[in-house]
């Protein structure tokens, strides 16, 4: 048996337990069926759920969210990451207010964005436009300051400009940290939109899951947070093939 099937089998069996146990919990009379329902009813909410039209309305709501908050987050922490990474002055001046903001729990600043964007989708994008803004700039800022110093003196001897010299010599020196800084920051920026949703809105999968909950909907409510964790998985097994592509 090969490395990559035994991995597989272990994942697959893993599941298997966690199913098995939690089946187990829900028919033992431990706690309430109404809390922990059995995999029966869970599964037959998931299945209503996807036959459901407004599900996709939901999803492409949220989808839409996240995608905007993330291509900003993208956008400036590779700009910002850039600026301080290049210069031993800003990064001085400036990486500990960065790092401060990194661990502070971004949720903290969802009345601000309410304030500036309203309810609606905008508040939203650009709460998760700051949740996913820190990782993409602490890890761009983080692999330029290791670019070795002969691909600099390389580029200098070809007489590059700045620009050239961050898109020909920086940026693909350090595509790696910033593939793996993209794929935590698409955690982030996942995890801010759907508790942006689930705090003040009324459309989006995060909605949807606290409307379930707030009418005891609980095999519904579990039935959205698997495809919830169904959908992000996909997306970050992707990233994580796009980011050991560049490791390669």
């Amino acid at each position: 048996m090969t490395a990559a099937l035994q991995v597989a089998l272990v994942r697959v069996v893993t599941v298997a337990v966690l199913l098995g146990a939690w089946q187990a919990l829900a028919l033992s009379g431990v706690v309430y069926q109404d809390v922990v329902p059995p995999l029966g009813p869970i599964v037959s909410a998931a299945i209503a759920t996807v036959l459901d039209p407004g599900f996709y309305y939901d999803a492409a709501v949220t989808i839409g969210e996240i995608l905007v908050g993330y291509v900003l987050a993208t956008a400036a922490g590779l700009a910002v990451g850039v600026v301080l990474g290049l210069s031993p002055f800003l990064r001085g001046a400036f990486m500990p207010y960065v790092d401060a903001l990194a661990t502070t729990p971004k949720i903290i600043f969802l009345p601000i964005v309410m304030l500036g964007f309203g309810i609606g989708p905008s508040s939203k994008m650009a709460l998760g436009a700051i949740a996913g803004f820190f990782p993409v700039v602490l890890s761009t800022a983080a692999g330029l300051v290791e670019v070795e110093a002969v691909l600099v003196r390389v580029g200098r001897s070809f007489h590059l400009t700045p620009w050239q010299m961050v898109a020909k010599v920086y940026l693909p020196a350090v595509r790696g940290p910033i593939v793996s800084g993209m794929r935590l920051g698409l955690g982030v920026v996942v995890i801010a939109v759907l508790l942006a949703e689930i705090k003040f809105s009324n459309a989006g999968l995060g909605f949807r899951a606290i409307d379930a909950y707030n009418h005891f909907r609980i095999a519904e409510l579990y039935a959205v947070l698997a495809i919830i964790f169904l959908l992000a998985a996909a997306v970050n097994g992707a990233m994580s093939r796009l980011e050991r592509s560049f490791e390669k």
